[in-house]
């Protein structure tokens, strides 16, 4: 009894000591902690100026934030990978279009690029959510990954790309009662089948085509969200285009293996600025044009200017062709364009033809006259060949021409002999039937054939004729030509 009795103030006496020590403990803990937050806050009040909190916190305040968000919308307790209302009715979804620009069109590739917002409106239940406010909740690219979204795509796309700087454009935003706007900032480039037919007086229709790739019509309707007004477009200035309408319109499309599907259209038309061309193909083709006409006023005798002159517009014509060529697609079809410069240079080309012609004419004229013996003694032969390209022989022996005899020498000689007449086939005529005999039409052929001759003879012996014509000729037929062709595709 006396040993226990002893035994138990000791330990009452060790317990107590225990205790004083870990309170000393505490109290020099919690000292030296005010120490630092004072230290910190004297530190951070002397380098920030005392605008920011001397609080440290435990805890990621934009994680939590997250956890929260996604507590909020329900996320984890859902299967995002399935469409709302799955095995129900069709879900509407609705589209609006912005066309910020159309960045190029070509020609030779037939597509177009072009700049838009695209707009998704749908409602999915899942992620509604209550509120007090009845505000929407913004969000990026980031939760776009963990919900449903439409799988709309473009037809016709030959490349497409969502803008990411300097994060991805991309915004949803969310309702309280679950409806869900998403948009996306997309550069795409598409097909445009052009008609060429009319180029460069061409007007074009292009289109972009959107589609959902995977759901048909029986899980997915696509519409417009606010009709005609659900195509907006900023202010558009083209190089060579007139933009002369945008609108918007719906359809259908067919697939055999996997049925019908909705699809939008953004159409638009495009007139093509003639001015350009008209500076760069037009304008140049008709003064190479005119330019080929000069060597008509150009004596026949020079040839080196006549000759250099026709020679330097068929090639211009040919270059500019060629440069016309270069820039446009390889069409199995006429191009009004085409039809224009082909016609020019084929003015340009009968120009130098109709100097050949006249050159002819010209050597058969002054052979003439050396058979003739009209020809001057003084005519050097070498000289004539230098100026006018043709040599003379004053040696050389000529076949005599055939002699053309006029019908008043022709009735004398009948005449004179009494026996040609009786050989002359007789004349009939049947009044009543009104009809020629056969001797009389072989008389107005024999005079149609003179009168061909006279005029060829008459060319042959007096070449400077043809440059007179040609001088009225050419400007007035390429002056129809233009009146028929601006009028037909203008």
């Amino acid at each position: 009894m006396t040993r226990h009795a002893l035994c138990l103030p000791l330990l009452l006496l060790v317990l107590a000591c225990l205790v004083m020590a870990a309170a000393a403990a505490r109290g020099r803990n919690s000292g030296r902690r005010k120490q630092k937050e004072v230290f910190l806050g004297e530190n951070s009040k002397f380098k920030f100026g005392g605008r920011i909190d001397y609080k440290l916190k435990k805890q990621d305040s934009t994680k939590t934030l997250l956890i929260k968000t996604e507590q909020l919308l329900r996320i984890e307790d859902h299967d995002f990978a399935m469409r709302p209302d799955f095995g129900g009715a069709a879900i509407p979804v609705g589209i609006d279009v912005q066309v910020e620009s159309i960045d190029s069109i070509s020609e030779v590739n037939m597509d177009f690029t072009m700049t838009l917002y695209l707009r998704h409106y749908w409602k999915d239940e899942r992620l509604a959510f209550p509120s007090r406010t009845n505000q929407s909740r913004t969000f990026d690219a980031r939760l776009v990954k963990k919900i449903w979204v439409p799988d709309v795509f473009f037809v016709h796309s030959k490349r497409s790309f969502i803008h990411d700087t300097t994060m991805e454009n991309i915004m949803l935003r969310v309702y309280p009662d679950g409806n869900i706007l998403y948009s996306v900032r997309i550069t795409v480039t598409a097909l445009c089948s052009m008609d060429f037919s009319s180029f460069p007086l061409d007007t074009q229709n292009c289109s972009l085509e959107l589609e959902s790739y995977a759901y048909n019509e029986n899980d997915l309707m696509l519409y417009w969200k606010n009709g005609n007004d659900s195509l907006r477009t900023d202010e558009i200035v083209l190089s060579q285009f007139f933009i002369e309408e945008f609108h918007p319109s719906n359809g259908l499309a067919f697939y055999s293996s996997t049925g019908w599907y909705n699809r939008l259209y953004i159409n638009f038309i495009l007139r093509r600025h003639i001015f350009f061309f008209m500076l760069q193909t037009y304008f140049p083709t008709m003064l190479m044009v005119v330019l080929s006409w000069v060597s008509f006023w150009i004596d026949r005798r020079a040839v080196p200017a006549r000759v250099s002159l026709g020679i330097t517009t068929v090639l211009t014509m040919s270059t500019i062709i060629t440069g016309v060529s270069s820039s446009m697609p390889q069409v199995s079809y006429v191009k009004a364009v085409d039809i224009y410069l082909w016609t020019s240079f084929l003015f340009v080309f009968l120009s130098v033809i109709e100097y050949a012609a006249v050159n002819y004419c010209t050597t058969v004229e002054e052979m003439r006259k050396m058979k003739r013996g009209k020809l001057p003694s003084s005519y050097n032969a070498s000289q004539a060949m230098a100026f006018d390209g043709c040599f003379h022989d004053d040696d050389m022996e000529l076949t005599p021409f055939p002699r053309m005899v006029s019908p008043t020498l022709n009735n004398t000689a009948t005449a004179a002999d009494p026996a040609m007449h009786n050989r002359r086939p007789t004349q009939t005529s049947d009044t009543g039937l009104g009809r020629t005999t056969p001797a009389e039409g072989e008389g107005t052929r024999l005079r149609r054939q003179r009168s061909m001759r006279e005029n060829v003879d008459r060319i042959l012996s007096n070449s400077s004729m043809i440059d007179s014509y040609s001088r009225l000729a050419f400007p007035l037929s390429y002056l129809l030509f233009n009146t028929i062709y601006w009028s037909m595709y203008s």
